[in-house]
């Protein structure tokens, strides 16, 4: 065991050496002291043991402990990928987002054919590689991950209400347009700095979300190529079946046209990345008083009985307002 690496309401992640040949990997420990959370990480270990992909994050090892689970998982040390873009020294262009939504496309379109959905899809969950390669990204947490069957429902009730599609508020059955969903707010996002669907509060953000109501107004969009609108407008389709595949995202006029005239792509996008920096302390805040309230349910767990935190999937009030 060596350097800490984060920590949050899932556990705590630390680098860890192999032993023989020093190798050098995450460790993700988790509380596990229920069956249900144990068939939970059962299914997230199967699902990543059937994903073989550079753009996905990759476990090695899973170790099983009294009262815990730790994950070994592939070293990734560039950091959140926004966190990067809203650094001083990063020059963030049309032409440089298009590399990473290719990047996110291929690396769904691979799950896709394997018939697994993410189903979590957003910022924190999207990695540099490395500080000297934060042009190269790995998708990560595998958590809410689904295995999908066509012609089997699949319903859930869980996700950031941000960033999930209409069809997990109204609790419709899913399929492969639902990520689709997800990459198409991050794209809008990293462009614009702006949430699309963001209300005053998470019912408002969920009302939203249903509503389907799509615009370019911000001056964050005069920067914006036509295609570039176009590109989010396909995939911020209502219904799911109208979205694009995401091998049919990768040959959209915007990717193909930022490859073949970078020259025209290379504006900084100064209005986005101020507005990306208030959108990532957002996030933060959101995630810190989380923690928090995490923390202290913990604590009155096991004041009550050795009660612990949970990995399972848990439904807002106002989604479950929503839904019923």
């Amino acid at each position: 065991m060596k350097d800490a690496l984060g920590s949050g309401r899932f556990g705590k992640v630390s680098m860890v050496i192999e032993k023989n040949g020093g190798g050098k990997f995450a460790a993700k420990q988790c509380a596990c002291r229920r069956a249900s959370q144990r068939q939970e990480f059962d299914l997230e270990i199967d699902i990543m043991n059937d994903l073989a992909h550079p753009k996905l994050l990759q476990l090695y090892d899973v170790i099983y402990g009294k009262a815990d689970v730790t994950f070994v998982l592939e070293l990734v040390t560039g950091g959140e990928l926004f966190d990067r873009v809203c650094d001083e020294s990063f020059d963030l262009t049309e032409q440089l987002a298009v590399k990473y939504i290719e990047q996110i496309c291929e690396a769904i379109s691979y799950m896709h054919t394997k018939n697994i959905l993410h189903l979590d899809l957003k910022p924190e969950n999207i990695l540099c590689l490395s500080p000297a390669r934060i042009d190269m990204i790995k998708i990560i947490d595998f958590g809410f991950a689904r295995r999908y069957e066509p012609h089997k429902p699949l319903r859930i009730m869980f996700g950031t209400p941000e960033f999930v599609a209409p069809e997990v508020v109204n609790f419709d059955p899913l399929g492969k347009g639902t990520d689709v969903w997800s990459i198409g707010v991050i794209t809008y996002v990293l462009l614009s700095g702006l949430s699309p669907f963001m209300g005053d509060n998470e019912q408002e953000t969920l009302s939203n979300v249903t509503a389907c109501d799509l615009d370019f107004d911000d001056e964050s969009f005069d920067e914006i190529s036509p295609e570039a609108k176009e590109f989010i407008t396909k995939l911020l389709q209502k219904q799911e079946r109208a979205r694009p595949s995401c091998d049919e995202c990768l040959k959209q006029i915007w990717l193909k046209k930022a490859a073949e005239d970078a020259s025209s792509h290379r504006k900084s996008l100064c209005v986005a990345v101020t507005n990306l920096k208030k959108f990532v302390a957002r996030r933060k805040w959101i995630r810190s008083i989380n923690a928090v309230r995490a923390v202290t349910k913990l604590q009155a767990g096991l004041r009550k009985g050795g009660a612990s935190i949970t990995t399972e999937p848990c439904v807002s009030e106002a989604m479950k307002k929503l839904t019923t």
